[in-house]
């Protein structure tokens, strides 16, 4: 059974020779430069300049001797930027910064900065729907963004691995935070729900037109496709669940569906970190059928739970070691014991791919990394 196998075996909820493994296919399974540096050195490979893919988060790009070393399943790919884009650096003071095709800027300390935060939102002082309709978004079907997608994943395909596409945006939610500033869009929620919903409806539109070209480029080697949003904190949704119902929910419905129209083949991967439990089985009735990361140090993201009341229908990739506490501050022992936990717990019957809860953050060790490895490796054998 080659790799590809093993996940759409795994995805059709049936055991597969082993539970399948995901590192670095999307921005949500990533692991940072800084802990990829430390992870070639723990490998013995040689160490030297690493490539950074995913600017905000600082993700590194995995080279394939890595992904060897790993024994990974999955590749992955997210467009390109437009082509009127380019990635510009520049100091402020203390900071570094840049602004993203979409207009928001991010800044990291100059000295001991891991990450680029958000500092200005381009939309930040829009007042009416008009404010909105008139912003200059970037084009999500710019000839540029799609150089090299195609053979991206025939050569996945030709490895034997799975196929992942990604979007060119996170969700309705995020992208709102992001655009208009976190303040002022939960009070659009709350106040203004018009200028919300312009927002809204206009990422929609945008990943609509997105993914009618992608998937009419590249749809018949996609295997997976990759959405999310990010709902949820660590104890609850960021919004109540009546605002998530008439807002979010029967937008979120349409894309999937339209995704689904163009790709019937492909399994829909939702990302949304936090304590979501209030809303699963309506993500699965929209149309997800695996879910990242799988929190399981939110409330109520309990892993044997999770796969006891949804796990006929829904499938976990992730949540196979937790990343706010046990992989960045465990012992390799420790981590050994939380992965055969969540291997015991979500691997049963099919229905899991292994990952991390999201990125592998800075402060994770390489033993670490190892030590979750190995135990996989153990652990992660059906039959």
């Amino acid at each position: 059974m080659d790799s590809r196998e093993r996940v759409l075996t795994a995805l059709r909820h049936e055991e597969a020779d082993r539970v399948p493994f995901d590192l670095s296919s999307t921005p949500v399974t990533g692991i940072h430069r800084v802990a990829y540096r430390n992870l070639r050195q723990g490998l013995g490979l040689e160490v030297r300049e690493v490539q950074t893919w995913h600017m905000m988060q600082q993700l590194a790009v995995m080279e394939e001797e890595v992904h060897e070393a790993m024994e990974t399943d999955v590749r992955g790919l997210r467009p390109n930027a437009q082509s009127t884009w380019k990635l510009e650096l520049r100091e402020e003071g203390e900071y570094r910064h840049y602004t993203d095709e979409w207009g928001i800027e991010r800044r990291t300390q100059r000295e001991g900065g891991y990450y680029f935060d958000l500092c200005r939102s381009p939309l930040s002082d829009a007042r009416t729907v008009a404010d909105v309709e008139g912003y200059g978004f970037p084009d999500p079907v710019d000839d540029a963004r799609f150089v090299g997608m195609r053979e991206a994943a025939e050569v996945g395909r030709a490895q034997g691995k799975a196929f992942v596409l990604g979007g060119i945006c996170p969700g309705m939610l995020e992208m709102g935070q992001w655009l208009r500033g976190y303040e002022n869009f939960f009070c659009d929620l709350a106040a203004d729900r018009k200028l919300a919903e312009a927002l809204c409806d206009k990422i929609i539109e945008l990943k609509m037109q997105y993914w009618d070209r992608a998937l009419a480029e590249v749809g018949d080697l996609v295997d997976v496709v990759q959405e999310g949003d990010d709902y949820g904190g660590q104890q609850g949704l960021q919004v109540s669940p009546q605002v998530w119902r008439e807002l979010f929910k029967p937008r979120l419905a349409h894309l999937l569906g339209f995704i689904r129209e163009r790709a019937p083949h492909a399994f829909l991967f939702f990302h949304s970190c936090g304590s979501i439990t209030e809303i699963l089985p309506e993500l699965i009735e929209v149309g997800v059928d695996a879910l990242n990361p799988v929190q399981v140090a939110a409330k109520g993201m309990d892993s044997r739970e999770l796969k006891r009341e949804f796990g006929g229908e829904l499938s976990f990739w992730g949540g196979g070691v937790d990343t706010q506490h046990v992989l960045p501050n465990g012992t390799p022992e420790e981590v050994r014991g939380e992965v055969k936990r969540r291997v015991d717990d979500l691997a049963p019957g099919g229905g899991f791919v292994f990952a991390a809860v999201h990125n592998v953050q800075v402060d994770v060790p390489a033993e670490n990394l190892l030590a979750m490895r190995q135990a996989l490796r153990e652990f992660g054998v059906y039959g």
